[in-house]
């Protein structure tokens, strides 16, 4: 697979209580251990940022999807819940939970769609077979 965007971090300082930057200074973050985790909190963390781009890809493939399939939405978000916690190898692992919301289609229609992103979506196969993700679809 070429790239057609290779996006660039770096992360300092302490590890989770640390700092990162993108290459373009955009991103320009403290990092801080959450409090549940025994950190002082007080500052973002690499979960938060992972839900933040997971929720964003997540929808951006459910609205390319939807407009492949030539279906009209008329509102729609994406909440992504990462969750992370020790696993068995004595490390740490991640779950996540997907919860769309959306708006103009039936409920049947509407778990169609988020499995046919679900599909697309590069944060999806990345973890697909690593990490578990559960879907949940809401039609407001």
């Amino acid at each position: 697979m070429p790239a057609v965007y290779t996006a660039t971090a770096t992360a300092t300082g302490e590890g989770r209580d640390g700092h990162t930057r993108s290459s373009d200074g955009l991103i320009d973050l403290d990092l801080a251990v959450p409090r549940e985790m025994g950190g002082t909190g007080g500052a973002t963390n690499p979960e938060q940022l992972f839900a933040a781009g997971y929720a964003a890809c997540f929808h951006s493939a459910l609205k390319m999807v939807a407009r492949r399939q030539k279906v009209a939405l008329s509102d729609s978000a994406v909440t992504a819940d990462v969750g992370i916690g020790p696993n068995d190898a004595g490390g740490f692992g991640l779950e996540i939970t997907l919860s769309v919301e959306l708006g103009g289609i039936e409920q049947s229609a509407a778990e169609q769609l988020v499995e046919a992103a679900h599909q697309v979506c590069p944060y999806s196969n990345a973890t697909r077979g690593n990490v578990p993700v559960t879907l949940e679809t809401t039609v407001a």
